[in-house]
Formats: C-alpha cells, structure tokens, sequence
C-alpha cells in the first residue's frame, strides 16, 4: 500500500508533463501559445530566484544577470556568428561567472545590505548597457535579433522557428530541466546546506562549513539559469532593450516566489503560473498590474503566509477541525 502511494505522485508528474507536451494540439491561438512560452521564462526565473533565497538572502539583481544572459547570447549570434544553440548555454555561464565574480564581497553582508547591493549591482549592469552604445545599441537596444537556428536531422526532423509552437516546446524542455536540476540540488547535501544557511550562518559555521562559499555557490546557480532565460527571451521577442531588465523586473519576481510560497519547491513556480495569467485574463486592468499584485501580496502575507502551496494543507485542516455545534451535539 505504503508502496503505491509512492509511486502516485512521480505518475501524476508524468501525467502533468504529457499533458503540457499535448497542448498544443488542442491550443492553436498564437496569442495563448505566447502567454504559456511567458509563463514559462518566468518559472525558470522564479524558480532561480528562489534558489538563491534558500540561503536566507534576496537578490534585487535578478533582471539585471537576465539581460547578461540575454545580451551575450544575442551579440555571439549577432556579431560571432555563433549558433544560437552554442549562445543558449554560453548566455547563462556569462551570468554565472558575473555572479562569482561579485558573490564573494556581496555575500559578506547579510539580509536587506545584501539586497541593497544586488540592487545597485543590477542597477550597474543595466547603466552600462544604456551607456555602451557601440556594443549594445544604448537604450534603443538590440533588434532584428536572429531566431535560433533550426534543428535538423536528415530524413528525421527539420524544426524552424517559425512559429509560436517551437518556441513553447523549447521553453517547456528549457523549464523541465531547470526545475529538475535545481530539484535534485536541493535534495542534495548543497541543499541541505543552503536550508541550514537560512536558519543561522554561525551554526552552519561552527561545524566548519564554508557559509560565504555555499552563498555564492547559489547565487551562481541562480544567475545561470536567469541568464538562460534572458537568451531564450532574446532569441524569441527578437528584440533586446534595458527597459525589459528594470528593477519592478526583479520585484515581480520576488512576489511570484512569495506569493506561490518559498518553503515548497514549486511554489515559486505556482506564483509564476498565477500572476502571469492574471494579468492577461484581466488585459484591461493591465496598466494597474502593480496594485493588483500588491493586493495578492498582501492578502496573502496574511491569509497564506507560507503561499499557495499551503492551501491545500489549510482546507483539509479546516474540514478535519470540527464545528462548535458537533462538538455539543457530542
């Protein structure tokens, strides 16, 4: 018995991701395919995020390491003539190695000082975008970016990004390997490092653990995946400008992650999922998208404080409580 309710959730997954591999057949609007491939560039971001905060500390600077990865990808491809399949990977290990190089100092300080200078480092990064007009295009941007380039095997496959449903199949592969791969990290020692990491540093220190470098080690991992993100999003909008890595970039992020709950692993990106769609199911209400997600915030700090993934837990602990009235009838 104990045996099969094991098995019960790895089947519904399976389930789930059949089912997200079969819509398209049944979803043929382009505009609905773009909202799911939007959806699906926020979780692989929230989900990063979310990584990084399992050590305890918030970064402010996420959009800015997206542009990184979005940037890079684009001006390989652009003035390299790299494939777009060598400046996917590239894009993410530039916002890698960007979040190394300042991880150490920054990770020295702790909570809102940390978030503090994340936010001036994303703030720098996209200044030094506007301002280095030669190499990207100022505050105009980049267009005319190329789509990626075909996947072809003789006699087998010939897939062209032509259309809206390459793109979400590409994303849906791109958001399975991020959440499986930042699932197993934080099924690992590293994630058990991280989890103790945001319960205390001194604890974690005194047993002769490298706190500053297990910091890092997620700010890094993070970042990556922000930077593969950024490039896909290059290589699918076509266009890249600052005004698309500003900080209510960074913010909206965070609210995804504590919104959908940061204690579940997919909570992050459950928050993702609903405030994405949010605003596209109430497109005339689109300009007031910050209130709107200040008052889910605030209803949800408290109503759900630990997010969406408690809401399930909360109803069934409600329906097994029982009611003043059976209790005097008993």
């Amino acid at each position: 018995m104990i045996k099969g309710v094991k098995l019960v959730k790895p089947a519904s997954y399976i389930v789930l991701i059949l089912l997200l591999f079969l819509i398209p057949l049944f979803v043929k609007d382009a505009y609905y395919i773009h909202i799911l491939i939007i959806v699906g560039i926020n979780v692989i971001l929230a989900s990063s995020l979310r990584t990084i905060a399992t050590t305890g500390q918030f970064s402010l600077a996420h959009a800015g390491f997206m542009a990184i990865g979005a940037y890079t990808s684009a001006l390989l491809v652009m003035k390299l003539g790299l494939s777009f399949w060598v400046a996917l990977p590239l894009g993410g290990i530039a916002a890698g190695l960007l979040a190394l190089l300042i991880g150490y100092p920054f990770v020295r300080v702790k909570r809102v000082y940390f978030a503090m200078l994340t936010l001036f480092a994303g703030e720098v990064i996209r200044l030094v975008i506007v301002e280095w007009k030669a190499l990207t295009g100022g505050s105009t941007g980049l267009t005319n970016v190329p789509p990626p380039n075909p996947l072809v095997i003789p006699g087998l496959l010939n897939i062209t990004f032509t259309s809206k449903v390459p793109y979400y199949y590409l994303v849906l592969i791109l958001v399975l390997i991020t959440l499986l791969f930042l699932y197993r990290i934080e099924r690992t020692r590293i994630g058990a490092i991280f989890m103790a990491i945001q319960q205390g540093d001194s604890i974690v220190e005194s047993v002769g653990i490298n706190t500053a470098g297990y910091k890092v080690l997620a700010l890094c991992i993070g970042c990556f995946f922000a930077g593969i993100a950024g490039s896909f999003y290059a290589h699918y909008i076509l266009v890249v400008s600052p005004s698309s890595f500003t900080v209510m970039q960074t913010i909206y992020m965070l609210v995804y992650v504590t919104v959908g709950g940061r204690r579940g692993f997919f909570g992050a990106a459950l928050g993702a999922l609903v405030l994405t769609l949010i605003p596209e199911a109430f497109r005339v209400l689109k300009e007031y998208q910050p209130i709107i997600f200040a008052v889910i915030l605030l209803v949800i700090i408290f109503y759900l404080p630990e997010g969406l993934t408690s809401l399930p837990k909360l109803v069934r602990s409600k329906m097994a409580k029982p009611s003043k009235g059976s209790l005097t009838n008993a």
